[in-house]
Order: C-alpha cells, then sequence, then structure tokens
C-alpha cells in the first residue's frame, strides 16, 4: 500500500499520443495502458493532485507525423502539457519549475514506453530528487522483455513499482 498526499504529488503520464498508443505494444496494448492511465487520473483529480501529460515532438521537422497529439481523453483530463524534444521529460521543457510551482515532491508514472520515455523521465526526475511511484497497468513498452526488465531491475531503483489498486490518498481507506 502506498499512500499518498495529494497536495505533494503530481501524476505525470508519459507520450500517450495517438502515434504511439496504436504500436504493436506489450505487455498491454497501447489502449489498455490509456485506460488504467486515466482511470489513475480520475483519482488524481478527485484528490486534488494535478495531472500533466508529456508528448514528444521531433526536432527540426516542419511538421509533426500524424498522431503527434495526445489521444483525446488524455487531453481532457491533463492540467497541464509539456512538449519534450529528448526521450525524457525534463531536459529544456519547464516540468521541474512547474512541479515546483506546484509543491511537489513525490511523481506518480503512467505511460508509453516503460523502458524509453517513463524510465527516462524518471532518471532526471530522480537526480531532481522526486519520490517516484510507478503504476505497473499504466505502462507498457515494445516488448514485454523491455516492460519486464524496466519493472523488476531499472525502476525499483528509483522508486516504487506497485498495482493502481495499491495506491491510495491522504490516508483513504
Amino acid at each position: 500500500m502506498r499512500i499518498l498526499d495529494s497536495a505533494r504529488t503530481a501524476l505525470i503520464l508519459v507520450d500517450l499520443m495517438e502515434r504511439i498508443v496504436g504500436l504493436p505494444l506489450e505487455p498491454r496494448s497501447g489502449s489498455e495502458a490509456v485506460d488504467a492511465a486515466l482511470a489513475l487520473a480520475r483519482e488524481c483529480r478527485s484528490a486534488g493532485a494535478p495531472v500533466v501529460a508529456i508528448r514528444v515532438e521531433r526536432p527540426r521537422v516542419a511538421e509533426q507525423p500524424p498522431g503527434s497529439g495526445l489521444v483525446a481523453p488524455v487531453a481532457d483530463v491533463a492540467d497541464h502539457v509539456i512538449v519534450k524534444r529528448t526521450i525524457g521529460g525534463f531536459h529544456g521543457t519547464g516540468l521541474h519549475e512547474l512541479l515546483q510551482r506546484h509543491g511537489v515532491d513525490t511523481l506518480v508514472f503512467a505511460g508509453i514506453a516503460t523502458n524509453l520515455g517513463v524510465e527516462s523521465t524518471a532518471r532526471a526526475a530522480a537526480d531532481h530528487g522526486y519520490e517516484l511511484v510507478f503504476v505497473e497497468e499504466g505502462m507498457t513498452a515494445l516488448s514485454a522483455a523491455e516492460h519486464t526488465a524496466a519493472v523488476s531491475l531499472d525502476l525499483p531503483r528509483f522508486g516504487d513499482v506497485v498495482r493502481l489498486d495499491d495506491l491510495k490518498w491522504n490516508g483513504e481507506g
């Protein structure tokens, strides 16, 4: 069980974009990861915690590829949208400053791909001193092996890997 303080926690949704969600992903489909991320976002919003969606743009191109926007329900639930131009969500984006303005010291992660955008953003977050929580069913990758390696080997070195049902807000039942 992980108890979160909504006044000090933000949800970070990584790369839940049409063109990424539609890829062949494992161990769950992109739409399954989005569904879990949206359930998590609803909990965060109910608790009063901010929801930050991060999406990637390719640098130095005149036009982004089709499907580069966030999937509509993620765009609708996001309090803030951060645009990144690297694998991780911190470099050159203002994400750290945004989180500091909200008084956030704990980040809850969901997104695609577990071992790429999520993990890279989490590594930078750890360097900034944030406490990290990863919701396993809210993440997926290009292969089950990559996802499993990230959630069993890498991400536990930075924070807690939990199930959605293991999260509680401000000591609720």
